[in-house]
Parts: C-alpha cells; structure tokens; sequence
C-alpha cells in the first residue's frame, strides 16, 4: 500500500524576489587617490560631520580608516588571537608608560572597567568631580556594578579640583559609619579645560599616601598633550589607570583603551568578558582606531604630526569671533571647546539652536565642539557663526525663550 501525493487545487501567488546580494570588497563612493586615503583625508568633503559642533563624537571615519578595516585581521580577541587589536594594545600601553592596554568599546565600559578592578573589598567609596562624565553621564554604573558610592566635588575655583577641595571629603580611617574612600577619579580635559599637571601631582601624592588609587577619565587627553601640556607617558604615570577615547575627537567610529599595570588589566579582561564586551573579531574596529591615533592624534607621545593643534586653532577663532560682538566665554578655551556666555548676551540657548540651524550648523546650546572635520572647511564655518553671532547678540531682535544657561551637554533644558 502506498500513498500518491496530490497536487493542491490551488496556485500559490507569484512573490517577487528581491535581487540576490553579491557579497564583494569594499567600494568607497566618491573615493579618494591612493595619496589622500594614505594622509587620512576624511570621508566626502561637506559632509553633515563638518558644520556640526554639538560635540566631537560627530565626527565620521576616514577613507584611511575604512582601507585599514578592510585590511585588518579578523580574529578573535576573548582568545587574544587577534594581532591588530594586540597591536593596538601594546602601542597604547607603550606610549602611556604602562604595562598593559585593553581595548573596550567605549568610554564608559573603560572607566567601569577600571572602577571593578582598582575596587576589592567593599565597603568603598570613589571621589570624583561633580561634573564629570563618570558621575553625571554613565547611568549610575559605578553604583550598580561595582556598588561603589560616588562622592561629588565641586571644584572651588570653577575649573578643576585641587587638593584642598578633595581632603575635606576623603574619608579615612576604619570608623564602621562610614565609607572609606578608595578611589579617585579625575577627568582630563573636563569641559575642554586642561587639568594642571602640578595639581594631579599633588593629588597622586595624597592618594599614594592613603593607600587610594587614582583614575584618570583621559578620553580627550590627546587634547591636552596637544595644547602642550605634556606627553601621554608624562601625563599618565601619576595614575593607576587612565581610559582614552578613540570616537571623539580621533574620530574613530568606536572604541576606547584602558591603560594600567598588568595585574589590573588582567582583571578588567576578565570583568569585560562578564559584562558582554569580549568580541570575536574587533580588529573591524581596532585597525580603524589606529589609523585615527596615528593621523589625527599623531605618530609619537607628543602628538607629532597630528591634526589637534590646528583643531585649538579654529577654537580660539571662534572664541575670538564671538567676543567681537560683545560676547562672553563662561570659561577659557583650553582646548577644543567654546563655551558662550549665551545668558549675557540675552539669548536663550533654544534660540541659538534655531538661528545655527538656519545656517546648517548644528549644536546643543552654549557649548561648541571643534574637531579636525569642522577644520576642513573652517573658512565656511566661520562664515556662518559669524551671522549666528551677529544675531544672537542683536537684542533688537528680542528672545521669548529662557535665558537660563545649558545644564547637560547632551540635550536642552
């Protein structure tokens, strides 16, 4: 006995396919020479990237970049097989003066990183400046994953914390009332202001003293060596551990390094790989991220032949533009950062939105951010900041909006 399969009465309706996808290599449209991709000429020339000042991680990665990725080594790194991301690693770890590097995906996950691993034994408390990126921008984490209390403090002289505004809340001794401090977590650059070399000295000393370790949140520390405060050896040996940024300013499309003894990196491998940050194949990323260290920050410690000198210099002519229309900074321009006295000038910072936006220009209020891709075409940028400027400080005009400066650099109040 058998069964003879029947046709079904019905036809089934004619889908359409959508055309097969061939898989080839990389195609760069609009691409470059062979010249221009070598000295990390950036993507496509007017680009959305270079009118935009809301912040430096807006900057799109170079034809250099996507050449190094297609030329990468695809390994995996949770087995440390991967040469392009272990190239990495030691490069970082030697320009730093430390004993090893590890690659983590951003800024974030590097300081939480070094946060699980400088913290043994809780209880535990880390000081920090209260508007710093690990206190006021990384969702509480230092809290949830590491159960560390976060004691904030607010620098007296409105730039940056000295030794005399941290020994008030350092807490020492064994009374069971309260939190030992265990870290110290300083940011350099904050707000695009430089950090003194002679005052992380000071602090590093005090710490080492009480047995409290010290972190640097370095992600815009090539900013600093760039302005000529230092080397990243010199700047970095005060510190246990330091985490730089390959998104911002560098412009890489991720990443950051976590720098430190050997001891402490080991552990925060192993902390990265229990918080799903182990990758299979980063060298997609890692490749690019070194391209972006050697031609925007440059080939040496001191920033040899980078780009981030130039960058400072559009910032000082922003600022100077401004103040030629009367206008006020609300803190000195360091680095890369412009900070508008907006209130001052009687302009709210949802109307400079506006105005910016009517020339193409994007940013989030008071604070704008100067990267190597708005130096490409200055002359243009200039340009039109100078008619935002014009109008913003034009009282005439008449402003209905708040007038209340930014409080977060990520969105409007």
């Amino acid at each position: 006995m058998y069964f003879r399969l029947l046709r079904p009465c019905y036809r089934a309706p004619q889908v359409q396919r959508r055309p097969r996808i061939q898989l080839c290599p990389f195609t760069f449209p609009n691409r470059l020479t062979a010249k221009s991709i070598s000295g990390g000429a950036w993507v496509k020339t007017g680009s959305p990237a270079c009118f935009d000042l809301r912040s430096d991680t807006m900057t799109a990665p170079t034809h250099a970049m996507l050449e190094a990725i297609q030329n990468c080594t695809l390994q995996d790194d949770v087995m440390q097989e991967d040469a392009t991301t272990n190239n990495l690693e030691q490069h970082l770890a030697e320009l730093t003066g430390k004993e090893a590097g590890l690659f983590t995906l951003s800024g974030t996950m590097g300081n939480q990183l070094a946060m699980r691993a400088l913290l043994t034994q809780p209880p535990y408390a880390v000081l920090s400046d209260s508007r710093s990126h690990i206190v006021m921008y990384e969702a509480g984490s230092a809290s949830s994953l590491s159960g560390a209390m976060m004691v904030r403090v607010t620098p007296s002289n409105g730039m940056h914390l000295t030794l005399e505004d941290i020994i008030p809340h350092v807490t020492l001794g064994d009374d069971i009332h309260t939190c030992p401090t265990r870290v110290i977590s300083l940011e350099n650059t904050l707000d695009g202001l430089i950090f003194p070399p002679s005052e992380i000295s000071r602090i590093a000393a005090f710490a080492s003293e009480h047995s409290i370790k010290l972190h640097c949140d370095g992600a815009r520390l090539w900013e600093a060596v760039a302005a000529g405060s230092g080397t990243l050896r010199e700047l970095c040996t005060p510190f246990d551990t330091v985490t730089m940024c390959f998104s911002k300013g560098l412009g890489a499309p991720a990443g950051s390094i976590l720098v430190g003894s050997a001891s402490v990196i080991k552990h925060a491998r192993w902390t990265r790989k229990a918080i799903g940050g182990g990758v299979r194949q980063p060298g997609l990323l890692t490749a690019a991220a070194r391209v972006a260290v050697d031609t925007t920050f440059g080939v040496g410690p001191g920033g040899e032949g980078g780009k981030l000198k130039a960058v400072h210099e559009v910032a000082r002519k922003v600022e100077s533009l401004w103040a030629g229309f009367g206008g006020k900074v609300t803190c000195p321009v360091h680095t890369n950062m412009v900070w508008l006295d907006l209130a001052a000038a009687g302009c709210s910072d949802a109307r400079f939105v506006g105005l910016m936006e009517a020339e193409q220009l994007k940013a989030f209020g008071s604070r704008l951010v100067v990267h190597h891709q708005v130096v490409e075409m200055a002359d243009q940028v200039l340009e039109k900041l100078e008619r935002v400027f014009r109008r913003a400080t034009d009282r005439s005009e008449g402003d209905p909006g708040t007038r209340k400066g930014q409080k977060n650099m990520y969105k409007l109040h």
